[in-house]
């Protein structure tokens, strides 16, 4: 794909704007299928009879937590570009700024795991402290004016003694109901507001008069400490909702392991959507085989930086040999995880390690675009055996414990029958979901910063 030089000649003076009837269409197709599926899965969650609840709510984690990832990656990627004064990366900041727009609307679709009738499905501690409320004297009904429990209180602390919940009750600072929804809004509110505030700052600079760089500098000045507020996100947000899932099981490396396969995941939306949209006729005169190689250098960096990380937390844990680590493990190599998890180590890294050696295939972007559809496969991959796995564990612990409506998985072993329709289901409402809200992020404004002072140094670049 040949890339002339380019001058200011060849900038629209208003920019370009994705305004496309294919693209229109996409979107109500999108956002009536999200409704559509998004009302059958509400029936699931807090309707359904409780043998079909309780394996949705883990589809919808699964889901819910697949998505975010792509979201906050884009956040990454725009406080990257922001706080490094990249200047290759302006031709393509806008799609990395849509991308993370969609990340406050993500809340939707969290909403459900801030219900405590899903809760009691995913989230062990959250029922032994429930049962501890009840313990102390307050009875958990399943309703919100319970959800918040009674931290700190001497009779939650005796209640956890006495059902020798000693790690609970180490744990509790944590590990208690009203610190979790205070962290909870704070992801949303606190990422929500750094990336709608970038995106301002950005869209700001196609109505100056002049091309300047007031807002480019505001944009470089709050990316820095703004970063903070991003690692606190994937980091605690996946121990809450992912690690919280078995609060038994503990590893050092975890928001880092999340943290790759976003940054890795979410570069490969950029890229897809970066060769969708030239071959639409947008973007040709700023994106060329410069910015796809240079894009494609950081899926195969995030790729090895994915794999090294999976192998020392795994090392560490094996090396260990800690019974409450190497849980995680095994439930994951038992029956069909095995071969899922071995799938997973060959297929996240080896295939795509050895693809993007090829320094030809990265500057071209139909085959740059195949391989990062790939490793989104296995980003899928990644999470479903992050997140599935617990369910038949958890749900065939709650049948033994008589817990009420799991009666029926009493004779489940590593999965649940027919529970795969919902994951299927959960996965297309929360996808199309994350897709209207993309798109529709992509059609509000210029695709491109083109009155930014850097856009011609991006546009020809050389790498």
């Amino acid at each position: 794909m040949a890339h002339h030089f380019v001058t200011s000649a060849d900038i629209p003076v208003d920019g370009e704007r994705l305004v496309h009837s294919k693209v229109e269409s996409a979107k109500r197709v999108a956002g009536g299928v999200a409704l559509l599926t998004g009302l059958i899965s509400a029936y699931l969650l807090f309707i359904a009879p409780e043998k079909i609840q309780a394996p949705f709510a883990y589809s919808w984690l699964f889901a819910f937590f697949f998505f975010f990832t792509l979201a906050v990656g884009g956040c990454f990627w725009t406080l990257l570009h922001n706080v490094s004064n990249s200047g290759w990366g302006t031709s393509v900041r806008r799609v990395m700024e849509n991308l993370g727009s969609v990340f406050p609307w993500m809340a939707i679709f969290a909403i459900p795991l801030a219900c405590p009738l899903v809760q009691r499905w995913l989230f062990e501690w959250m029922n032994i402290h429930r049962d501890a409320m009840e313990a102390g004297g307050k009875v958990f009904d399943g309703g919100w004016r319970t959800m918040f429990g009674f931290y700190g209180s001497p009779s939650m602390e005796k209640a956890l003694e006495a059902d020798h919940q000693a790690l609970l009750v180490n744990k509790q600072w944590y590990m208690n109901q009203f610190a979790f929804y205070v962290r909870f809004a704070f992801y949303f509110v606190g990422l929500g507001l750094v990336i709608r505030t970038l995106r301002k700052f950005s869209t700001a600079q196609d109505s100056e008069p002049n091309p300047g760089t007031r807002n480019l500098f505001k944009a470089r000045f709050h990316s820095t400490y703004t970063l903070i507020i991003f690692a606190i996100t994937i980091t605690f947000a996946g121990i809450d909702l992912l690690q919280g899932m078995k609060f038994d099981w503990f590893s050092t490396m975890w928001g880092v392991y999340l943290f790759a396969g976003a940054a890795l995941n979410s570069m490969a939306v950029i890229i897809i959507t970066c060769t969708l949209m030239m071959k639409a006729g947008y973007m040709k005169k700023v994106v060329g085989p410069e910015h796809f190689h240079i894009m494609g250098k950081l899926l195969l960096a995030f790729t090895i930086f994915w794999a090294y990380i999976a192998f020392s937390q795994y090392f560490l844990i094996w090396y260990a040999n800690i019974a409450e680590e190497t849980s995680w493990f095994l439930i994951r190599n038992t029956g069909g995880w095995n071969t899922a998890s071995i799938a997973l180590v060959f297929g996240h890294f080896v295939i795509p390690f050895v693809i993007l050696l090829q320094a030809w295939l990265k500057r071209n972007p139909k085959y740059l675009s195949i391989v990062a559809g790939y490793t989104l496969v296995m980003h899928i991959l990644d999470h479903y055996i992050i997140v599935i796995p617990e369910r038949s564990v958890s749900l065939y612990a709650m049948a033994l414990k008589h817990v009420p409506g799991t009666e029926t998985f009493a004779t489940v072993t590593t999965t649940v029958p027919g529970a795969f329709w919902g994951d299927i289901l959960a996965f297309v409402a929360v996808g199309s979901g994350f897709l209207f809200f993309y798109l529709r992020a992509l059609t509000q404004t210029a695709i491109y910063p083109h009155r930014d002072p850097r856009i011609l140094e991006s546009a020809n670049v050389s790498n």
